[in-house]
């Protein structure tokens, strides 16, 4: 049975231009490459675990509009369940304006459109999807009484948590101590942990800080240096995986659905962790958000299966 995982959060179109680096406060730029591509890192995340195998539900909102409907299509030809994915007309789907250097590194803003109507009535229309899964995927793209309370809907059905704290904000001891695997990178840990992470020395002891939280693993993603898992047996390092990076977006999402996925299967999470490691080294290696999310035989055939 493939695992089944419900994915609360943001479904955006990302509008992508080219550039040979990122522009300064004030500075206009020629780029050299413009496109559009179906995002958002719930979406992203959803359509990652879908090409990897899992049975996924989305929920979220999009906009009544030709964007909107683009993320509907995408989903489902991936699969994804789309029943909870409400068309609301009164807000536009949401945007992300993304500029892409000539390294992969990219800069993004978000106009978060029907994302930031998300509501707790969402998520409780969705709770048999969630109670029915192997695992919630949440991130920070919607509000937060919406992450809030698909968390205590999980908790409430003995469904682990995945949490992505991305874009970086505060949040209570009281949901970090609800979270199963929170997944952050080293700006999103250095704000919830209240200290820098410059090194592996440093990651380790800010992972730790966020256990004694009340998280029970923090599997914090480390860019070129891998990642590193850091639970009650201790901690443990994945050196990350050496491909010719082309666009950096959606890394992040596609190593946390490998994640989950991964987990959601009965592997252990130091082998999660390793296939999450190689799905997101794969995401870097193609122009665009979900066109560079990997099914699982490429993962398979970077991790030598």
């Amino acid at each position: 049975m493939p695992p089944k995982l419900t994915v609360v959060g943001s479904l955006n179109m990302d509008l992508i231009v080219r550039a040979p680096r990122i522009p300064a406060p004030g500075e206009t730029i020629i780029g050299h490459g413009f496109h559009t591509a179906a995002g958002g890192k719930g979406a992203n995340q959803a359509i990652a675990a879908a090409r990897l195998g899992a049975q996924v539900s989305m929920v979220g909102r999009v906009g009544d509009d030709t964007y909107g409907q683009a993320q509907l299509s995408n989903l489902a030809a991936d699969g994804v369940d789309t029943a909870f994915v409400t068309v609301d007309p009164q807000a536009h789907t949401g945007v992300a304006l993304i500029t892409v250097d000539d390294a992969g590194q990219n800069s993004i803003v978000v106009s978060s459109g029907a994302n930031w109507q998300v509501n707790s009535a969402d998520v409780d229309a969705a709770e048999a999807a969630i109670a029915g899964a192997d695992m919630l995927l949440l991130q920070l793209e919607t509000r937060p009484e919406v992450v809030a309370r698909a968390v205590e809907l999980a908790v409430r059905h003995g469904v682990p948590v995945v949490l992505n704290p991305a874009p970086a904000r505060s949040l209570s001891p009281e949901l970090l101590a609800q979270v199963t695997y929170l997944i952050p990178n080293e700006s999103e840990t250095a704000l919830l942990a209240g200290q820098a992470v410059t090194d592996l020395d440093s990651a380790r002891d800010a992972a730790r800080k966020l256990r004694q939280m009340g998280v029970v693993t923090v599997v914090l993603t480390l860019g070129e240096q891998g990642a590193l898992l850091v639970a009650e047996g201790g901690a443990e390092h994945v050196p990350a995986f050496r491909v010719n990076v082309v666009d950096t977006t959606a890394a992040g999402d596609a190593f946390v659905a490998g994640f989950a996925v991964a987990v959601a299967s009965d592997q252990s999470p130091g082998q999660a962790m390793r296939f999450a490691t190689a799905t997101g080294a794969l995401a870097t290696t193609k122009l665009g958000a979900q066109p560079s999310l990997p099914g699982l035989e490429e993962v398979n055939r970077l991790l030598g299966r």
